[in-house]
């Protein structure tokens, strides 16, 4: 038991009660003598131990101080409105969800290369010297975003450098060892046959506003366009408010947009050309998250979509609760979960 579950925690430290049950069906499948007389499951007492088991060898790796461990160390205990089984832990494909400083560092060396960081980001041209930085800092910076759960506007003024496209797809590939964008795109682009397939199959009052939504390709047919209608048309057949993730503005309005803008708690937001401008690309696109715009002047609608669910990762945060399934679409599709699988197994709620 002690070097099964030695072995489980080179996968997960906190592995679910159906993955304790895949282990222990899958050992007494391997050993059948192991397997226990009038037992329903055959393995119920197996599944125990192992549980105690994975709980004592994570408390004595927590003592030697691994990093993703130790952050629950004192959960529910020092924060009296804490409940105990509330551990921060890796939840969807994180690989280093917490990693350790590596060998000769610590919180104040890493501290001092932050400090540098800010001072490299003010010269012209040096991109190679802020990737080295962020890539030796991540450590800290992650430990940081778990630990201290800073508010973004704090969290951003310390690390200006993280947000920029570049950084977050960077930061989403040292977490995940994926790349964003790039697999994003590449799978919207190859799944969108398929979801217009299924779109076309929806009646009702959604159905029709899916057809309100693709009917815009027709007006001004592009590459971005056609992604940014899938992607919204999408959240409607998962009973999901498109509005809600993607805020549109005029630009004879700013004003107004700019306060609203403050009181978004998580979205992307297109500033739109005056009505009689023949221009129908956005003029300004860009993503807010608790009122603060993380990313501007990005350069397509349809490349904020992966960035916002980038920095769902890179920030640590939960999934909007009215963009719930949209977001968990994102996950499983960047997981190379199949398309026809993910629609048929998601649940649709009533708005």
């Amino acid at each position: 038991m002690q070097s099964l579950a030695s072995e489980i925690l080179r996968y997960k430290p906190y592995p679910s009660d159906l993955e304790f049950d895949d282990v222990c069906k899958a050992l007494v499948g391997t050993y059948p003598f192991l397997r226990e007389r009038g037992s329903e499951t055959g393995y119920s007492a197996w599944k125990i131990t192992l549980k105690q088991k994975m709980g004592n060898y994570r408390s004595n790796l927590r003592n030697m101080g691994c990093s993703e461990l130790k952050i629950n160390s004192l959960q529910g205990r020092s924060e009296g409105n804490a409940h105990p089984n509330m551990v921060k832990k890796a939840r969807r494909a994180e690989v280093n969800f917490c990693p350790d400083y590596p060998a000769g560092e610590n919180k104040e060396s890493q501290e001092e290369d932050r400090v540098a960081l800010i001072t490299e980001i003010q010269k012209r041209n040096n991109d190679e010297q802020i990737k080295t930085k962020m890539e030796k800092t991540f450590p800290l910076r992650r430990q940081e975003i778990l630990q201290d759960m800073p508010f973004i506007a704090d969290f951003k003024s310390r690390w200006p450098a993280l947000f920029s496209s570049r950084e977050i797809d960077a930061e989403f590939r040292r977490i995940t060892t994926t790349p964003l964008t790039s697999k994003f795109i590449s799978k919207l682009d190859e799944y969108a046959p398929k979801l217009v397939k299924i779109f076309k199959k929806k009646g009702g009052k959604h159905g029709r506003k899916i057809t309100e939504i693709m009917a815009v390709i027709d007006e001004r047919d592009s590459i971005d366009t056609r992604r940014c209608c899938t992607l919204k048309a999408l959240s409607v057949y998962l009973n999901e408010d498109p509005s809600n993730l993607i805020k549109e503005y005029v630009a004879e309005d700013f004003h107004d947009a700019q306060q609203q803008m403050a009181k978004t708690v998580i979205g992307i937001y297109a500033i739109l050309h005056e009505a009689d401008d023949e221009n129908n690309d956005p003029e300004e696109v860009g993503v807010i998250i608790e009122g603060v715009t993380v990313l501007r002047d990005l350069r397509e609608l349809s490349i904020a979509f992966p960035l916002l669910f980038g920095l769902m990762y890179v920030l640590n945060l939960n999934y909007p609760p009215d963009l719930k399934y949209t977001f968990e679409f994102f996950q499983k599709d960047v997981n190379d979960r199949p398309i026809s699988l993910i629609l048929q197994t998601k649940p649709r709620p009533r708005l």
